[in-house]
């Protein structure tokens, strides 16, 4: 048989186990040279007492002193003890810097440099590493060589493990007799120890795998008993043998297979490896350890879940029993486990406990949701509540137990056919129930024990914490699972359609939040009560919500998301929560979305009627909502919420108006070409909300306002320019423009004129001078459009772009345009209007402009001369007017005569 597994598992093993050490061990040097600078900072800061000195010490000194005789000493009492006698000679007292240095704690060691290290660190690490790959090599070369017979070498390669074991085991006994502290980082008897549990794994598999001494269940109680052994050893040892351990219990029941699996025996023997290995990371505090266990237990599920005869019993073994050590051992302040500060979410206890469930979602998910799946999945859920009520360290496995419970009903929901369960139920005679009715009955069981235990849960855990995060996470918990479950139910069941049932258990879910909500409000503050009660507001609101998608159709959805809102706004008004605010925002961004999706609200069943259509419905009544929302938002405060509930009623109500004058032009259908009657109309509407708004800014102040307002302005004039005045103008195209005076001319060309004139005037004083000349600009040109057009109508019909320009024609272009400069020039001088009087002159330039270029060369005989003899006359009668009216200069009378004495 070859020996190349053999190479390469013994490989690995040997580097994985010194990487770990290496890692392991280094964490351990940190936390030593941390308690060592402690130690020193604390015996540098403790009073140095003088020592006493022997009688000896004082004889001497007596004997070299001065010749001047010493003090008398009082007759001690019999009994007593003698005083020491004073020393005599001048004794100076020791400087101050010495003083000093001595009070002063001692400076950290230096570095270790690269002599040291090279010594002492990295000489042990490979002379371990070449211990464990000398007796693989040995072995190899044994094998090469034909030297000794496999019964031999498998011999020699224990004798030399246990050399290994043994002599790690002398060292650290020799050590701990010599008090000689080894250095964590490269500790010599660990390292030993750890090349011989390595050489020991080899040698059993190599009898295993290469020569066939050891049936599997030997080898593997065998590799199982040296992993437990290594992990026991890790006790005396240190980390570096813990990794090596759990990596070789781990691996193991890959390197030992047989044709058949046998997951029990797999399992239970992964129960004793995860119990050992949870024991030595809560006796010795190894945070690594715990989670490297539960890293290997979770990825031994999967190798099972792929099979066709999935085996539920042993996986839902395996799952739970590992929930159960990490409950008992990892999960801090909950029975065995380390303790922790109150209120203090701890992730390994929380994520052991995810991880469990996790592994239990996935058995579920595998096996098809069978009932003991389901039931081992629901057990692992409700020992989560309870452990997460007992220890508020593992408060974080709520978040999982809530993800992995609205994942195994959503895939429930979405499974291949759903129809068996809108099928008259009951077994057919004869035939025992099928699985998928049993399941259904489980799932729907389950779902309301699920709903029910996160709910309560999660209300009866407010005010048992001094934690803020900890109610909270509950509450969270108690509103997401039951809305989550509900919906799950209402895909797989109603599939989606209207349901009254599913509607009226979504109005009890709400009236449950409800009365939760108030009940907490009427309690005390607590740390996380606020936010808790908006989180049961919220739930309230979101089952009416659900309440209301399951009883509606869709356009009746729309409508009452944003009546959902609009109470939202309210009830922020009668409860002060902070969260209801938001709420009432992202209602409004849900509707906003929903529009984005289908802007018909309802498809093709919009209605031809003009204005009363659904249109009306889908647009008005979300806009009329979100506008009083608004009004009761603004009462507390002008923040985020209030400008996005603003926002969306602005776009709300500018939507309604655009989309009905769309359903009106078109005759219904909405997805034609545009057509001067509707262009007239949004340029119209645009320009008219563009002014309310500028007046509602006013008093509101409002960013919303103010923004909306400009975009409102850019719209109309952009669909006035590029839509009037280009893409949909009569000159260009063949357009019907109606009657003689009341006609599309006028609500094209005058009306955005007018309505543009009005909005300059609004914004004056308001905005920025540019600002409000660009739009008395913009309606200067529709309103000389205008008196254009409508000449062009008197001559050619309603078809304007048919038919030659005649002379007359020509000529009555520029009279209307000077005429119309005279009113404007009228009217500026009637109302004091620079800008009127400015207007006329742009307009007179234009006409003088017209009859140099066109009239004098297209026009001929009297019209040529008529034109530019009125074109004189007007402009001698406004010389005289700017003479006259204007600018008058007053003539100052003559000096009176002087009289003579």
């Amino acid at each position: 048989m070859s020996d190349g597994p053999f190479d390469v598992f013994a490989l690995i093993i040997a580097v994985i186990a010194f990487i770990i050490a290496i890692k392991a061990s280094s964490q351990a040097a940190e936390l030593r040279r941390r308690l060592s600078s402690l130690e020193e900072t604390f015996h540098a800061q403790r009073p140095v007492q003088p020592p006493r000195i022997p009688a000896d010490v004082w004889a001497e000194a007596s004997a070299t002193s001065s010749a001047a005789p010493p003090p008398l000493v009082p007759q001690a009492e019999p009994g007593a003890e003698a005083p020491l006698p004073l020393v005599t000679e001048d004794v100076s007292p020791p400087p101050l810097a010495a003083n000093t240095e001595a009070d002063a704690p001692p400076l950290p060691a230096p570095a270790p440099g690269f002599e040291e290290r090279l010594g002492t660190r990295w000489v042990v690490w490979i002379g371990g590493l070449a211990l464990a790959l000398g007796g693989f090599f040995m072995v190899r070369y044994s094998i090469e060589a034909g030297l000794v017979g496999p019964g031999v070498r498998v011999f020699l390669g224990g004798v030399f493990a246990l050399a290994l074991l043994g002599a790690g085991e002398w060292s650290r006994r020799k050590e701990s007799i010599s008090n000689i502290a080894a250095l964590p980082i490269a500790n010599i008897p660990a390292i030993l120890t750890a090349a011989g549990t390595a050489v020991a794994f080899a040698t059993i598999y190599a009898a295993y795998a290469l020569y066939g001494f050891l049936v599997p269940a030997t080898a593997f109680v065998l590799l199982g008993l040296v992993a437990l052994g290594t992990l026991a050893a890790a006790l005396l040892h240190g980390p570096a043998l813990a990794g090596l351990g759990v990596v070789g219990a781990f691996v193991t029941p890959i390197l030992v297979s047989s044709g058949k699996p046998d997951y029990w025996a797999l399992y239970i023997y992964l129960a004793i490896v995860t119990a050992a290995s949870f024991g030595l990371a809560r006796i010795r505090l190894w945070r690594w350890l715990a989670v490297t266990t539960i890293a290997f237990a979770v990825l031994w599920i999967f190798p099972g879940l792929d099979t066709s005869d999935l085996q539920v019993a042993p996986h839902a073994f395996h799952v739970i029993a590992g929930f159960v050590l990490a409950a008992l051992l990892v999960v801090c302040g909950f029975m065995f486990g380390p303790t922790i500060e109150d209120g203090e979410i701890e992730p390994v206890s929380s994520g052991s406990l995810g991880a469990y469930l996790f592994g239990a979602m996935l058995i579920v998910l595998s096996s098809a949701h069978v009932d003991l799946a389901l039931i081992a999945f629901a057990l692992l859920v409700g020992a989560t509540l309870l452990v997460a009520w007992r220890a508020p360290a593992a408060t974080g496995a709520l978040g999982s137990a809530a993800a992995t419970v609205f994942v195994v009903f959503a895939e429930w929901a979405v499974r291949a056919n759903p129809d068996m369960l809108v099928l008259p139920g009951g077994p057919i005679a004869g035939i025992a129930p099928t699985a998928t009715d049993s399941a259904v009955t489980l799932h729907l069981v389950m779902a309301a024990i699920f709903a029910a235990g996160f709910g309560i849960a999660g209300f009866l855990a407010q005010g048992r914490s001094n934690s803020a995060i900890i109610p909270v996470v509950w509450s969270v918990a108690a509103v997401a699972t039951p809305i989550a479950i509900l919906v799950a139910l209402y895909a797989r069941i109603a599939h989606l359609d209207r349901s009254i049932p599913f509607a009226i258990l979504a109005v009890l879910l709400a009236a449950a939040f409800g009365a939760a909500t108030e009940a907490l409000a009427r309690r005390e503050t607590r740390p996380g009560a606020m936010i808790s009660t908006a989180l049961f507001a919220t739930g309230t609101l979101g089952a009416l919500a659900l309440a209301l998608t399951f009883a509606l159709e869709k356009g009746w959805l729309t409508i009452s998301l944003a009546l959902m809102s609009l109470g939202t706004a309210w009830i922020s008004m009668q409860r002060p929560i902070p969260f209801l605010r938001w709420l009432a925002a992202i209602f409004a961004g849900l509707v906003t979305a929903r529009i984005g999706y289908d802007p018909r609200i309802v498809g093709d069943a919009v209605g031809t009627t003009p204005i009363f259509n659904w249109l009306l419905w889908g647009y008005g009544l979300p806009a009329a909502s979100f506008w009083a929302a608004s009004l009761f938002l603004r009462r507390r405060a002008d923040d985020a919420p209030l400008r996005m509930v603003e926002s969306a009623a602005i776009l709300f109500t500018a939507l309604l108006a655009f989309m009905e004058i769309r359903h009106f032009a078109t005759g219904g259908d909405v997805t034609s070409a545009p057509l001067l009657l509707e262009c007239a109309l949004q340029a119209c509407v645009a320009l008219a909300m563009a002014i309310g708004l500028e007046r509602l800014r006013q008093r509101s102040r409002s960013i919303v306002h103010n923004v909306g307002a400009v975009v409102l302005t850019v719209i109309g004039g952009l669909v006035g320019v590029f839509g009037l005045l280009i893409l949909e103008n009569p000159l260009l195209w063949r357009t019907d423009v109606g009657g003689a005076v009341f006609n599309l001319l006028l609500l094209g060309y005058a009306l955005p004129a007018v309505l543009m004139l009005l909005l300059s005037y609004a914004v004056v004083g308001e905005r920025g001078k540019a600002y409000a000349n660009t739009i008395a600009g913009g309606a200067l040109l529709f309103a000389l459009a205008y008196v254009t057009l409508e000449i062009r109508r008197f001559y050619h019909g309603p078809i304007l772009s048919a038919g030659a320009t005649t002379g007359a024609e020509q000529y009555t272009y520029s009279i209307g345009w000077l005429g119309f400069g005279v009113v404007l020039l009228g009217v500026g001088i009637l109302v004091n209007s620079e800008r009127a009087r400015l207007a006329s002159a742009v307009v007179i330039a234009l006409t003088i402009l017209k009859a140099f270029v066109i009239d004098m060369s297209t026009l001929t005989g009297v019209y040529r001369a008529l034109s530019f003899m009125c074109l004189g006359i007007v402009l001698v009668a406004i010389g005289w007017l700017y003479q006259r009216i204007l600018f008058r200069r007053q003539v100052a009378p003559p000096p009176a005569p002087q009289t003579s004495m």
